[in-house]
């Protein structure tokens, strides 16, 4: 069957990237699972619309992302809260927010965000999908949260029950709807007539530079440049008016967008916005030279860390990993690493310790693993938070362990 682009149908004909065939890269299992059954894998297979230029995954039937065994909780990483109170402090100051505005945050997850708009007295409602981060955000930060998927009838319900937001944030979920144009429909209902709707995303331009192949799994449908972003935005009503360049994921996009005819204006954000399209144009995102480059760059990234892995091995040193995130599970899945050569991660979360990784059922300890066992390399598997965890462990210096990551290019440091 031939897929066909996510927002204007056009049948999809070039390659981004083909990662071959992935497990869904946050079911994770558990000991007697991993041990004792099969799992599932489906093709990874990256594609771009030529009439749009949207990224996008091929049309491929997988289980439900969202459940109430979600393993990701935005509270477990201390770079990201400090990133969103700083979001909150901006948002109240820039939009004149008060004790009268209302505040929703699509994919609220366990109330990371929202916490810091109700500190400020300003009334919110989270919108997440799974029932486990939900409830995490009820009882331990008192964030009023919806279980449901966010769309054109989950706003009509909200509007009906008298809820109308002078402020809608969406943090890094955009990419994760398979129907977009039912998702941003939904914001066109929501959004008070002259409130903002703020949406950030990993931007695509950043991932085929730097070689991201590994934000590519099967939550992800999307893959969001600036100009598809916009085109989209505007088939609904929508007006963007300004962007923000942030550092997170890699190099992520924050935009600013409102009601076509209610549109707020801003100087600061509007000069952005016309830096980041002029980037857009000058990379040719509306060529197909960069998505062909970029699948040769893949290849590189998989072949450099496989012979730094079999020589550490042939070696005799031990390379373990720190993390568990999605984006680690799709590079060793791509690259075959097993736990012969990364023997472990670890991860903060213990909701993901006791489990094995998806796939290639790598174990997964707790972070105090690292001082016990002392090795020789640690391999920082979230990349963007490198910064973060290489701090968190520089007593591995300590017996002369080093740091690696892979990606835009294999690193030792």
């Amino acid at each position: 069957m031939t897929s066909k682009c996510r927002f204007c149908a056009t049948p999809l004909a070039e390659t981004v990237a083909d990662l071959g065939l992935s497990p869904v890269s946050n079911h994770f299992r558990d000991g007697t699972t991993a041990q004792s059954s099969g799992q599932t894998f489906y093709p990874l297979h990256a594609m771009v619309c030529t009439n749009c230029w949207l990224v996008q995954l091929t049309e491929v039937e997988t289980p439900a992302h969202f459940d109430e065994n979600y393993v990701y909780f935005s509270s477990y990483s201390a770079s990201w809260l400090e990133h969103s109170k700083a979001y909150a402090e901006q948002m109240i100051d820039r939009l004149g927010l008060d004790q009268e505005s209302k505040v929703v945050e699509i994919a609220s997850n366990d109330g990371y965000l929202l916490q810091y708009f109700k500190q400020a007295g300003i009334s919110v409602l989270g919108i997440e999908p799974s029932g486990n981060v939900a409830e995490e955000a009820r009882s331990k930060r008192g964030v009023e949260t919806i279980v449901e998927f966010f769309g054109r009838e989950c706003a009509e319900k909200q509007v009906a029950k008298g809820v109308k937001a002078d402020l809608i944030a969406a943090n890094n979920v955009m990419a994760h709807v398979p129907d977009i144009n039912d998702f941003i429909s939904g914001f066109k209902i929501l959004l008070r007539e002259g409130g903002t709707m703020t949406v950030e995303f990993p931007h695509l331009l950043k991932m085929l530079e730097h070689c991201q192949f590994d934000t590519i799994y099967h939550e992800h449908f999307s893959y969001l440049s600036l100009g598809a972003v916009e085109a989209m935005l505007s088939a609904h009503g929508l007006k963007l008016y300004g962007v923000q360049e942030l550092s997170t994921h890699g190099g992520s996009l924050r935009i600013f967008a409102g009601h076509k005819d209610s549109c707020p204006q801003d100087a600061e954000l509007f000069q952005t916005l016309e830096k980041v399209r002029a980037d857009e144009r000058a990379a040719g995102l509306q060529t197909n030279a960069p998505y062909a480059a970029f699948g040769k760059s893949v290849e590189k990234c998989k072949t450099e860390l496989l012979t730094f892995l079999i020589e550490a091995k042939n070696a005799g040193k031990s390379v373990v990993g720190y993390g568990a995130p999605a984006k680690g599970n799709t590079m060793l899945n791509y690259c075959g690493v097993g736990p012969e050569l990364l023997a472990y991660t670890v991860d903060m979360s213990p909701h993901k310790q006791g489990q094995y990784l998806p796939g290639l059922n790598i174990p997964v300890h707790a972070p105090e693993q690292i001082a016990q066992d002392r090795p020789d390399y640690v391999v920082i598997l979230p990349w963007n938070l490198r910064d973060e965890i290489s701090a968190q462990l520089e007593n591995i210096r300590g017996w002369g362990g080093q740091f690696v990551v892979a990606i835009p290019k294999l690193e030792i440091f």
